[in-house]
């Protein structure tokens, strides 16, 4: 009975799972435990990795299951590191880094709006939320190495590449 059940719901149980891990690392970000934050967004990652695969494991892929997985990478990959990398580096910059900010997150949520209205082909248009999220949170590891500036032109860097047209094969 358990296995039936997790058979059934064990994509959408790790799509929550992304979800919780993103939610959780927004608040542990407020809390300025910046590395932990970062860790929990990488750990989302994993979680990611493998919902889709499951559901496809086991035949129970569905529309309401992508937009779930699109809702909660929002959070983890979108949201979450743009907030993370504004309390922990780019509040310096003010209004700059506010804005910096802001576009990192509009432009995950592009990329997954654009990736639930096209066909997949296996080749992804633009770099998927998941990595964009994944190198801004990892990049919180090595703040105390590199010049303050830097990380706006990370953050507009990896807004621009979810957003553009390069053709990235699934692997």
């Amino acid at each position: 009975m358990f296995l039936d059940f997790f058979k059934k719901q064990g994509a959408n149980i790790l799509t929550f799972s992304n979800m919780i891990l993103g939610l959780v690392a927004i608040v542990v970000a407020i809390q300025i435990n910046y590395q932990l934050s970062g860790l929990l967004i990488i750990i989302a990652a994993l979680t990611d990795r493998f919902d889709g695969m499951f559901a496809r494991k086991f035949n129970t892929t569905s529309v309401i299951g992508k937009y779930l997985d699109s809702n909660s990478d929002l959070i983890s990959f979108g949201v979450a590191p743009g907030l993370l990398i504004y309390l922990s580096i780019l509040k310096e910059f003010g209004m700059v880094g506010i804005i910096v900010s802001f576009l990192f997150i509009i432009a995950g949520a592009f990329r997954l709006a654009r990736y639930n209205a096209v066909e997949f082909t296996g080749f992804y248009v633009g770099v998927p939320i998941t990595i964009a999220g994944a190198v801004l949170a990892l990049s919180v590891f090595i703040i105390p190495y590199i010049p303050a500036i830097v990380f706006i032109f990370i953050t507009l860097l990896l807004s621009y590449l979810m957003v553009s047209n390069h053709s990235i094969k699934k692997v």
